[in-house]
């Protein structure tokens, strides 16, 4: 089997099948670890431009940021700011 893979895809894979496992932690009448909660919204926040990459097709990054931060909004989260501090070390 050949894979046309880049990292690009196989980060994408990793996000949508998170999103996937992690579904029965979603909601807010949902008891449990935080962290695995915060790693279900999260996943759910960007499973739809997981998807558009592994299609081939693009999605736009504002709106990405824009559902993590409802994500941070929902439960007292900072990964908006976490985000905007890992892509500037890599500038």
């Amino acid at each position: 089997m050949t894979l046309n893979l880049d990292q690009t895809k196989i980060l994408a894979f990793a996000v949508y099948e998170l999103r996937l496992l992690l579904a029965g932690h979603l909601g807010s009448d949902v008891n449990g670890e935080p962290s695995v909660r915060a790693a279900a919204h999260l996943a759910y926040a960007l499973h739809n431009q997981a998807l558009a990459v592994l299609e081939g097709r693009s999605f736009d990054p504002a709106e990405a940021v824009e559902a993590i931060a409802r994500v941070d909004k929902v439960l007292g989260e900072n990964f908006v700011q976490q985000l905007s501090e890992a892509a500037s070390r890599s500038t």
